[in-house]
C-alpha cells in the first residue's frame, strides 16, 4: 500500500471525501493517509462514501485476507448478498471491497427515454397473443 494507490482511489472512487459538509470524516482520512495508517484509512472511506454498507467479516487464511461488505448484516451468510474480497495485504483487501461496493452502488446513468437494442434477433417476430373471442 502506498500514498499513490490511495490517492488514486480516492480520486476514481471517491465521491463524497471532498463534500464540505464532511470536513470532520475528511480530515481524519487526511491525518490517516498522512501518519500511513491505510487500514484505518480504508475503513473510514467505507464509513465515509458507502453510510449503507458494513463489514460483515474480516478473516486471515492461508497467507490472505479476506474481506466481506454488507447491506444486510445480520442476515444469515446464505441469504446475505455480500461484497467479496481478498488480498495477502489487509488494507488492499478492504480497499477491494470498497471499490466492488462503490461499482455496485454507483447510480447507471440512464437518460430519460427508453434505449432500444440495437442487437435484435433476425428470427425475431412479434406476435399477438390476445385473447379476442
Amino acid at each position: 500500500m502506498t500514498g499513490n494507490l490511495m490517492s488514486q482511489v480516492i480520486g476514481e472512487a471517491c465521491r463524497r471525501l471532498p463534500s464540505i459538509g464532511q470536513t470532520e470524516k475528511t480530515a481524519r482520512i487526511e491525518r490517516l493517509i498522512a501518519s500511513q495508517a491505510w487500514t484505518d484509512a480504508a475503513l473510514a472511506l467505507i464509513d465515509l462514501e458507502l453510510p449503507l454498507w458494513q463489514i460483515r467479516r474480516i478473516a486471515y487464511d492461508e497467507g490472505e485476507w479476506y474481506c466481506a461488505l454488507s447491506r444486510e448484516r445480520e442476515l444469515p451468510d446464505w441469504l446475505d448478498r455480500s461484497i467479496e474480497a481478498r488480498h495477502p495485504d489487509l488494507a488492499l483487501a478492504i480497499l477491494g471491497a470498497f471499490a466492488d461496493a462503490q461499482r455496485i452502488s454507483a447510480p447507471a446513468s440512464r437518460t430519460s427515454v427508453p434505449s432500444v437494442s440495437r442487437d435484435a434477433n433476425p428470427l425475431y417476430e412479434p406476435v399477438c397473443c390476445d385473447n379476442f373471442g
